[in-house]
């Protein structure tokens, strides 16, 4: 069945993270009665924002055999460096974030030429920067708080005027869903034109149609999510699509370039790869620098959210983002992952958290909760690749 449908190991993996997704929603609300609500699942999404747009460079990082530590302190570093030249220097928010840009692309540089030209392991060089960012964060600003305050900055965080309202939420929903169905009717095509055998017809109708609800179940959702005092409904989240810009911008750098084949091809076999003419040191230095620009993004709506940058932005960040990549079924062996699994990933962390809190578990035993499932995922993540067949070393 499987072998007629075209369902790879790799979509029925990615199936049973989204079944997971589903039963911990229906369980979540089951206990607490307020999980599938509007208001928790419209702020659920924006928390969830910027954890899943670290993750998707994280992902990447790690399927070529590398890691980083520090993604937590540099968001912290650039995200009060930004704060910083807006509320005590009087800068406009454009050229700070530009400047916090500037800083996060030295960060990755410097991590990336240690580890792609000298040498250095990734675990090593990163390690240092999570402890040396951190105390530049405090250096940034001598440890205080700087509040920003500049509107269209603010937006970028969500919040009270953080949303696209329902009108351009429903038009963005109707653009996605002639996307997914575009997409489907091409592929379609193109297995037909060359002559490959192809799904049966009834079972592309149905997976359109569940992404299609998928979308439209989300825009419906935050376009029924309203605060008082307001005369519209919020809508999709401006980190939300944010998050999904960067997701669509990275699956497109995995699939279409060349790039993209290079991080696999070097985490499947660096030697190999080096040997058939990859510049596998000029891929990894770039692979950090992309990691650096999408912490800037991060650290931008992570501030623009707590109207503030404050010395604690990004505290634990690496172990979630790595915990999101690692749930979502990338490889810690290399050369296996995917960019939606990054997302699934993220939401599982998120969706944990989220139904821990509004069951008032102490935040002890949710850290310890959520550890053990991140050993849990690593289980299953050995056993799928031992029954699929996949590498595993």
């Amino acid at each position: 069945m499987l072998n007629q449908l075209q369902i790879s190991a790799l979509d029925l993996r990615l199936s049973i993270m989204a079944a997971v997704l589903v039963a911990m929603a229906v369980v979540f609300h089951a206990l607490s009665g307020s999980f599938l609500t509007p208001e928790n699942l419209y702020n659920l999404a924006q928390q969830t924002a910027v954890v899943g747009i670290v993750a998707t460079a994280v992902a990447l990082v790690i399927v070529a055999r590398h890691i980083d530590l520090s993604v937590g302190s540099v968001l912290g570093c650039v995200g009060v460096l930004i704060a910083f030249l807006q509320y005590s220097k009087g800068w406009h928010w454009v050229p700070a974030s530009l400047a916090g840009l500037g800083l996060a692309l030295l960060v990755g540089l410097y991590h990336g030429w240690l580890t792609a030209y000298i040498g250095v392991p990734s675990f090593v060089v990163t390690l240092g920067g999570l402890m040396s960012f951190r105390g530049a964060a405090f250096l940034v600003a001598d440890g205080k708080t700087q509040p920003v305050t500049d509107p269209a900055f603010l937006a970028l965080g969500g919040g009270l005027d953080g949303a696209l309202g329902p009108a351009w939420s429903w038009a963005l929903g109707a653009v996605l869903a002639a996307v997914i169905v575009w997409n489907i009717v091409a592929r379609r095509r193109r297995r037909a034109g060359h002559g490959f055998e192809m799904r049966p017809l009834w079972f592309d109708v149905v997976l359109g149609a569940l992404f299609v609800g998928v979308v439209f179940g989300f825009v419906g959702i935050t376009c029924a999510y309203q605060l008082d005092g307001k005369p519209e409904a919020q809508g999709i989240p401006v980190p939300v699509v944010i998050w999904g810009a960067v997701v669509i911008g990275m699956a497109f750098l995995v699939r279409r370039t060349r790039f993209g084949r290079y991080v696999y091809a070097i985490g499947g076999n660096p030697e190999a790869a080096l040997l058939v003419g990859i510049p596998v040191r000029r891929v990894i230095l770039k692979l950090f620098l992309l990691l650096a620009a999408l912490v800037t993004v991060a650290a931008v709506v992570s501030v623009a959210r707590l109207n503030a940058g404050t010395n604690s932005l990004g505290t634990n960040m690496e172990l979630y983002v790595i915990a999101a990549a690692v749930i979502g079924g990338v490889a810690l062996s290399g050369g296996s992952g995917t960019v939606l699994g990054s997302v699934l990933g993220a939401l599982v962390i998120q969706f944990l958290e989220s139904g821990l809190l509004l069951l008032d578990v102490s935040i002890g035993t949710r850290m310890v909760i959520i550890g053990q499932v991140l050993i849990a995922a690593v289980v299953f993540d050995v056993l799928y690749r031992r029954w699929s067949g996949e590498r595993m070393t």
